[in-house]
């Protein structure tokens, strides 16, 4: 199908900002990935997954899509799920992101079809220093690589025929938290070889050095090694998928954490200190995006949304304060999509939904309270809800003084002072309490008197600026909503009520108009 006159989805930047457009106009994508093997049945899908999204307001599911489902018999696709998921998204008015689980997820070769997991001589698997073959596909197997792109060529071919026209499927994740765990880098004998070879051309030239990865990079030498093959091979699958279908693709990062060393998180994935390599050989990837379960997420958001890297947050913790950072991810880092993990769990009893074992969240350095879900889907529901309702708003302010976003980033953190154009307003945060949100908000300066306060768990003051001798009083305060961007009134708060701009847990909306004598 000819796609060329099509208004595919695609990122435009926008006066300096990124931005993701569907249907030709701006999109942020408030969403929800679903749990790992969810997606593997139409049936438990339709008993499971769609009734469970009402209510969220969400606009956007991340699904994956498993190759060991799709070509279980070696060159013979079955894309029945994918339609079934591309359907009932439509029925239940939602975009969907799909994750391609090919030859990588979590660092580890577990949704490749069987046909290629019996044959590991063919389609060889990394080595450790001594010798101890991964349960992952070595990024050097070029066989093994040829059949993924070829397989994910035939995905995107078959969604530009059914979708190229409704915009169902507004982005693509290729593989999932690349890398090697419990190695440095691939010791197979491929590895070995290339490993002990001058650096490539693009590489020696962007980094204005040249020698052999070790004397290029020093002690870095095994992860920049191992991300300039893994980024290599997401360019090839990428780029055959690009040719079927061009829209936009990003790839996700398990996070670099404690204790800090290159396969204890997985070595050569996109973290922020291999993305200089990964931008060199990967052209077609629009972004590197953190998924988030650390206790100090706003931090980093903060990070991964640099210039020529738009945020993209696929997975983070699911705990009440998921609500406070997805405020804080629109305002503050311009996110193109927000994405609570496992999000078919938020309609379910909290007492119900299991959790990883605390062992093992102990020892990938997971917060265990980011997969709490008691209390959570009021909050995150409305802070969805709020965020569809301001976007234009947002938009004509973004990027400029007139908007600034905050949140509570750590215990010790107790609030914050914004400068506006001729008042000051202090934050104060609200103590950190259990199963509830955290202090975090957008005010928008709308004149220099008026103001749109959108926040949670905060308490707002206007203060004069230091070098005027004058008073500051409230004309109006009200209380109300956004709809479609147009404020609207509910209450007008005088008396007792103005005395302190309070926001209580749910996401609150203020007007406030300013006067000084």
């Amino acid at each position: 199908m000819e796609t060329s006159n099509l208004n595919l989805p695609e990122i435009k930047n926008i006066d300096g900002i990124d931005t993701l457009f569907v249907h030709n106009k701006p999109f942020i994508a408030l969403g929800g990935e679903i749990h790992n093997s969810n997606a593997s049945n139409i049936r438990y899908m339709e008993e499971n997954l769609w009734p469970n999204l009402n209510d969220l307001n969400l606009n956007t599911v991340l699904i994956p899509v498993y190759w060991e489902c799709i070509e279980e018999n070696e060159g013979i696709y079955d894309f029945s799920l994918v339609d079934n998921i591309i359907k009932n998204a439509r029925l239940n008015n939602i975009h969907l992101i799909f994750l391609w689980f090919g030859l990588w997820k979590n660092a580890e070769s577990m949704y490749i079809p069987s046909w290629m997991k019996r044959d590991s001589k063919k389609y060889f698997r990394a080595k450790k220093k001594n010798g101890e073959s991964l349960n992952t596909i070595s990024p050097f197997c070029s066989e093994a690589i040829k059949k993924d792109a070829l397989a994910f060529k035939n995905l995107m071919a078959h969604i530009r025929d059914i979708d190229s026209v409704e915009n169902t499927v507004i982005m693509m994740q290729i593989e999932n938290e690349i890398g090697l765990l419990n190695t440095d880098r691939d010791y197979c004998d491929q590895a070995n070889l290339a490993f002990n070879e001058n650096v490539p051309k693009e590489i020696k030239e962007n980094f204005a050095l040249d020698g052999t990865w070790q004397e290029v990079f020093g002690e870095d030498a095994a992860e920049s090694f191992m991300a300039y093959a893994f980024a290599t091979a997401i360019e090839y699958i990428s780029s055959y998928g690009k040719e079927e279908y061009d829209i936009p693709y990003y790839v996700n990062a398990w996070l670099k954490q404690f204790p800090w060393f290159a396969g204890s998180y997985p070595s050569g994935g996109p973290v922020l200190e291999t993305h200089k390599i990964w931008r060199i050989c990967t052209p077609s990837i629009i972004a590197f995006a953190p998924d988030i379960y650390v206790p100090y997420v706003p931090y980093v958001m903060d990070e991964y949304s640099y210039p020529g890297n738009p945020l993209i947050v696929p997975e983070v913790r699911k705990d009440a304060v998921t609500a406070s950072y997805a405020l804080y991810a629109i305002g503050q880092c311009n996110a193109l999509c927000y994405s609570l993990f496992a999000v078919e769990e938020y309609s379910m009893d909290p007492a119900k939904v299991s959790k990883p074992p605390l062992a093992v969240m102990q020892a990938l350095n997971i917060d265990p309270t980011a997969f709490d879900i008691e209390g959570c889907k009021p909050y995150i529901s409305k802070v969805y809800s709020v965020i569809k309702e301001i976007t234009p708003l947002y938009l004509k302010y973004r990027g400029t003084s007139k908007l600034k976003a905050f949140v509570k980033k750590s215990e010790y953190d107790h609030g914050v002072l914004l400068k506006f154009s001729k008042y000051d307003i202090k934050v104060t945060y609200a103590p950190r309490q259990p199963f509830k949100p955290l202090g975090s908000g957008i005010i928008i300066e709308v004149s220099d008197d008026c103001f749109y306060i959108i926040g949670m768990m905060c308490s707002i003051q206007i203060i004069n600026k230091a070098s005027e001798n004058l008073k500051t009083d409230i004309i109006k305060l009200e209380e109300g909503e956004f709809i479609d961007g147009v404020w609207t009134p509910i209450r007008i708060l005088n008396g007792d009520e103005k005395m302190m701009i309070n926001l209580g847990d749910i996401t609150e909306c203020r007007y406030l108009e300013l006067f000084k004598y």
